[in-house]
């Protein structure tokens, strides 16, 4: 089976058979042709294994190289990726990254990922002995490249990996520092693994508590349009009973003027006015119009301030409660400014008429 591989690699190398026969390579062997055919091969045991070959386009993996003596040039072998083909190849523990051509099966003793020629091992930069962790990923490079490591030479060297993907890519291998123990301890809650961390849940962010303008239009807007109710609201009525009689008036208030202050009692009448927060509330000051647009009531000011900037209206405060409302000159500006706040969300907003 041995013997069957290494048919294999010469085959896939015509330009080097010549070169051991004696014979001069020609021009087509280093060519775009010298890369056709291309082999992949039936499957085959190293050392109680068998691997598979397989023309995988989108091949990435990790695990070690070792140093090969066979091979020439920016070369190396591979198990089961078809033969010629190129990858680049990246030592895990520099991030140094090359270009190389696989023309040859193997490592044919040991389970190790790909095997580098002597060259292309110091043009990785690795030591000079022992095995090195490495990520292999196929590639299909410019034939300016292709041609280079047909010939022998090396291809320009890539950009050297960051140094958050090589702790990722060693990660995968199993083969990452442990975090110090001071990080793991803020990282993990009290009784967990430092082998099974997980995560912390994520903050759940506050969501700000509007009130929802169904809600807003049951309890707040309605109860407003009972505008012509507010006349009877008013302490200046309570005096007439006094006319109903007023010889009895008159001849007391000849006498004791000072009786007639407690004309000024008939103010409590306002004692209702408790339950203004849940009807209509003190009346507001005037916005400089005629017209006003309730967007809704809030039971926090920061939320009614959010809702006045997000619709360009005002937070006007009744009760233990905070009013965002829009002023407007105009029945026109009234109209504008309650579309505005309905295509915001808030469906409930509705007109006032002499607000």
């Amino acid at each position: 089976m041995l013997s069957g591989a290494l048919a294999l690699s010469l085959m896939a190398s015509p330009a080097v058979a010549r070169e051991h026969s004696g014979q001069k390579p020609s021009v087509t062997d280093y060519g775009p042709d010298a890369d056709y055919p291309v082999t992949v091969g039936d499957p085959y045991t190293v050392e109680g294994v068998t691997y598979t070959p397989s023309d995988t386009l989108n091949y990435d993996a990790v695990g070690y190289a070792r140093a090969g003596t066979e091979g020439s040039g920016i070369s190396g072998a591979h198990h089961t990726l078809p033969l010629p083909c190129y990858v680049e190849v990246t030592a895990l523990d520099t991030g140094h990254t090359i270009l190389v051509r696989l023309d040859r099966r193997g490592p044919m003793n040991g389970k190790a990922l790909i095997e580098l020629t002597p060259a292309a091992w110091t043009q990785l930069g690795l030591n000079p002995t022992g095995d090195a962790p490495v990520r292999v990923r196929r590639v299909n490079p410019p034939e300016q490249e292709r041609l280079l490591l047909r010939m022998g030479r090396q291809a320009p060297a890539r950009m050297d990996t960051p140094p958050g993907l090589l702790s990722a890519l060693k990660r995968k291998m199993g083969i990452a520092p442990i975090p110090p123990s001071g990080e793991a301890s803020l990282a993990l809650p009290a009784g967990a693994s430092a082998t099974r961390m997980t995560p912390p849940p994520a903050p759940k962010v506050p969501v700000p508590a509007v009130v929802p303008p169904t809600k807003v239009e049951v309890s707040h807007p309605v109860p407003t349009r009972a505008a012509p109710v507010k006349p009877a609201l008013t302490p200046a009525l309570p005096p007439k009973p006094e006319v109903a009689k007023p010889d009895a008036v008159r001849h007391e208030a000849v006498k004791p003027l000072p009786k007639t202050a407690p004309a000024a009692k008939a103010t409590p009448p306002a004692k209702p006015d408790p339950k203004a927060p849940e009807t209509t509330g003190p009346k507001p000051k005037p916005h400089g119009g005629t017209y006003t647009v309730q967007v809704g009531a809030y039971s926090s000011r920061a939320n009614a301030e959010k809702v006045a900037t997000a619709v360009g209206g005002k937070v006007e405060a009744t009760g233990k409660l905070w009013r965002v409302r829009i002023p407007a000159a105009s029945s026109d500006q009234a109209s504008a400014a309650l579309a505005k706040a309905k295509h915001s969300g808030y469906a409930g907003a509705v007109i006032l008429h002499g607000e």
